[in-house]
């Protein structure tokens, strides 16, 4: 990967939440690049620090919050912004679709009076050239009846309805950058494949950098070039889609596609991960997920172990490889 490739660069990124009668590190030391055209999905259970890391790219964490390391996207340094340009690089360079759309949009306003004034407020267009935009966007992702939805408040719209709404406005100025948050979390399955589908096809039109965040390894395989898996606030392992789902290295990736439930038929049990994700304000020592693997020895309870290369050009945080 040559830096002239690279669109979203993490350093070191470590994020700590100060609320509370102790700090919570949810993200300690994630490193992470994209290229310009590709998908990255980041991996892992709930509380992994999948969706902190995600929203730190638009510093979208409450007041008292620290955050170390360095990030940038399409050149800025997202970390150095005054709160103008981050206003600036919001929706016109980075876009994000939330997992819940009906807690994201204004419910005062219609969906096309949404769109419209994002896209005023960054192009600096007339009213009617956004109204038609607005128009030829909802005619993009396939909702039905277009003209006429603009006109909804975001209660009188489906889930899957909705989030479609979602995409048209995070992709109404042509940004660089899509940041998806589990879009496809609350919706039933037929639903979720078609949303899949229309960001994978946005994406290679507009040729969008992606970071899904999932907790599925069927849904992170069915849009991504490259999986991050994510536990306990670190990047555990790394790489290309298909060199992940033949040979995963981390016993908590294999963890992860083993408790497939496609994987069961024939079983009389699901197979699952033992025990829980450790608590952020109060870390074990040595590796996080030592607690729960099989195959943990002594040197796992004391020792971090760092991202380190394996085969086929990823990498992989456990002793087993160091």
């Amino acid at each position: 990967m040559t830096q002239s490739d690279v669109v979203i660069d993490i350093q070191n990124l470590s994020v700590t939440f100060n609320r509370g009668r102790k700090p919570v590190k949810a993200v300690n030391g994630v490193s992470l690049q994209v290229r310009a055209g590709e998908v990255v999905a980041l991996l892992g259970e709930s509380g992994s620090g999948k969706s902190v890391t995600m929203r730190s790219l638009l510093r979208m964490h409450p007041k008292g919050t620290t955050i170390d390391g360095s990030m940038s996207v399409a050149g800025s340094d997202v970390t150095g912004l005054s709160t103008r340009e981050l206003a600036n690089l919001r929706g016109a360079v980075v876009s994000m679709v939330f997992q819940e759309p009906r807690l994201a949009l204004d419910p005062v306003y219609t969906l096309g009076r949404q769109i419209e004034e994002t896209i005023m407020r960054h192009e600096k267009v007339s009213r009617s050239a956004a109204m038609a935009r607005s128009l030829a966007l909802f005619e993009k992702v396939r909702i039905p009846s277009p003209a006429r939805r603009l006109q909804n408040y975001p209660h009188e719209m489906s889930g899957g309805m909705l989030q479609r709404a979602m995409i048209a406005m995070a992709i109404a100025c042509n940004p660089k950058v899509l940041l998806a948050d589990e879009p496809t979390t609350a919706l039933d399955a037929t639903v979720q494949i078609q949303i899949l589908l229309l960001i994978r096809e946005l994406q290679k039109e507009y040729g969008l950098s992606v970071i899904f965040v999932t907790h599925d390894i069927g849904v992170a395989a069915e849009v991504a070039d490259r999986i991050a898996v994510m536990y306990a606030g670190r990047i555990v392992e790394e790489g290309r889609v298909g060199d992940i789902i033949r040979d995963p290295k981390h016993p908590y990736t294999k963890g992860l596609l083993g408790a497939r439930v496609e994987l069961a038929d024939g079983r009389d049990r699901l197979i699952t991960i033992p025990g829980a994700p450790p608590d952020l304000a109060n870390m074990p020592p040595g590796c996080a997920f030592a607690p729960r693997c099989a195959q943990a020895s002594e040197p796992c309870r004391t020792e971090v172990p760092a991202l380190v290369a394996a085969e086929r050009a990823g990498q992989v945080a456990c002793l087993l490889y160091g």
